[in-house]
């Protein structure tokens, strides 16, 4: 079995030639196979989440999934996890930051993504995040490859030395019409602010609604360079 551990960078070019030309579903249930239980997937209830927690729902509704809730998710992100629970039976886990919003904001005299959004994001996802991870040797997410520089070099699958395990994306290679044509084809619950112009969903003081043709990732951290929260930056810093 492929671990952090065990797996040699041969190992890793191997696995990915073999998935190069698989189907998500086949990722998946090659994941299954081979990590399950150990295994869990993060989602952020985006259009690729969504997919990928229908392929679940059919292949292994019992692994393990969970949102990282900063306490500033849009009321309708927060309600399309109760559709997806009535939809598939899965109960996505609500994974909090140690601190609310408000004890949060008082200890920095204000909201912080104002000042230092990489420092929140650091805070409220990627401290939480680690915790999550604990106890399981891989994990699923939704990133495509064309959704940004840093995504374009991840791989299918790969040791995450950012987080200590394997990293899985089953939609690595799909596009972004890739994704629509499937939500549609099988009528997948999905954020109904995708219908409002907000290509990407994160935080609402940090999402904004991007215009027709464009990249579906300057909606995020708007008017600054970050396009990261640093859960799929390829490097091992903290931020």
């Amino acid at each position: 079995m492929l671990t952090m551990e065990t797996a040699t960078r041969e190992d890793w070019t191997d696995t990915n030639n073999r998935l190069a030309r698989a189907t998500p579903r086949e990722i998946l249930e090659w994941a299954v196979e081979r990590f399950y239980p150990r295994l869990t997937m993060a989602t952020a209830f985006g259009a690729e989440g969504c997919v990928l927690l229908h392929l679940l729902a059919e292949i292994e509704p019992r692994v393990r999934v969970f949102n990282l809730d900063t306490g500033y998710q849009f009321a309708e992100t927060l309600e399309l996890r109760e559709r997806i629970a009535a939809r598939y039976g899965i109960e996505v886990e609500l994974v909090r930051a140690d601190t609310t919003v408000a004890e949060y904001e008082r200890q920095h005299d204000g909201p912080l993504y104002v000042s230092n959004s990489d420092q929140c994001c650091y805070d409220r996802k990627i401290v939480p995040l680690r915790r999550a991870l604990v106890g399981y040797d891989a994990w699923i997410t939704a990133i495509r490859a064309d959704q940004s520089s840093h995504r374009a070099g991840a791989q299918v699958v790969g040791e995450d030395p950012k987080f200590g395990l394997v990293k899985i994306n089953p939609l690595l290679n799909w596009t972004r019409r890739d994704v629509w044509a499937f939500i549609v084809t099988h009528n997948v619950p999905y954020n109904p602010l995708h219908d409002q112009g907000y290509a990407s969903i994160g935080c609402w003081p940090c999402t904004r609604k991007v215009s027709a043709g464009g990249d579906e990732r300057s909606g995020r951290w708007a008017g600054q360079a970050k396009t990261e929260c640093g859960l799929h930056s390829l490097d091992s810093s903290q931020l």
